[in-house]
């Protein structure tokens, strides 16, 4: 398989590039492009996170639920990446497992319940 398209160009470019193909929706190609990138700088947030959306637009939620985790791991008080995981869990229906990301995302976007 040829990837040079994909993996062609700076890291910024190819994060651009990324950013492209993931809002004309073309989830399986910005995956593509973000694979790389994510093993060029495993250290950064938004092109994981990016990944992992990624893949769940393209209903590759494992994937996206290793990338969550890994974000999640490093950065528990990252919102996103919380109701994402907690998303992902559901569309897998492990619902029980789901229930306390998306209480934690709820408590970090400071949505409390009204006592």
């Amino acid at each position: 398989m040829d990837t040079t398209y994909y993996d062609h160009g700076t890291p910024a470019e190819r994060w651009e590039r990324a950013q492209m193909f993931f809002d004309a929706k073309d989830y399986a190609a910005a995956a593509r492009v973000l694979g790389g990138l994510v093993e060029e700088v495993p250290e950064q947030t938004g092109p994981r996170l990016l990944l992992a959306r990624s893949y769940y637009h393209s209903a590759q939620l494992r994937r996206a639920e290793g990338e969550l985790r890994v974000i999640v791991e490093r950065e528990p008080v990252e919102y996103y990446a919380r109701l994402m995981l907690g998303r992902t869990l559901q569309r897998q229906g492990r619902d029980e497992e789901a229930e306390s990301h998306l209480r934690i995302a709820s408590a970090l976007a400071g949505d409390f319940a009204e006592v």
